[in-house]
């Protein structure tokens, strides 16, 4: 039976994004019910963190061990880059072609950024 040594990585991660999709799903639902105009720039500024984020998660931990360091370390530099470019895609859809107004989504963005460092802290 083989170890996987990024396991704990991966189970942290999908743990983390978790916490995101929870978070981010109160505050839908909590804008949805106090300013519905804003719903949509507030699940698209959610997912312009989660996406991206969980791509970056998947991408990180493919590898693991000293004889893979090498592939560790370009897998991850990879994934932000890739992250990065997400990112910047959904900001310009968001503000292209949906006009979505800049303080909701951004504060989604900026609160599942936060769940995911919150919840990093609570499962270490």
């Amino acid at each position: 039976m083989p170890l996987n040594l990024a396991n704990n990585g991966q189970q942290l991660a999908k743990k983390g994004i978790l916490a995101q999709c929870i978070s981010s799903l109160v505050l839908i639902v909590a804008v949805l019910v106090l300013k519905p105009e804003y719903t949509v720039a507030v699940i698209f500024g959610s997912l312009s963190f989660i996406i991206p984020h969980s791509f970056f998660a998947y991408w990180s931990f493919r590898y693991a061990g000293a004889t893979k360091s090498k592939l560790v370390v370009q897998s991850f530099s990879q994934g932000l880059k890739i992250k990065l470019v997400l990112t910047v895609i959904f900001f310009a859809i968001a503000f292209s072609q949906l006009n979505a107004p800049p303080f909701p989504l951004m504060g989604a963005y900026v609160l599942a950024m936060v769940s995911q460092w919150f919840a990093m802290y609570r499962l270490r």
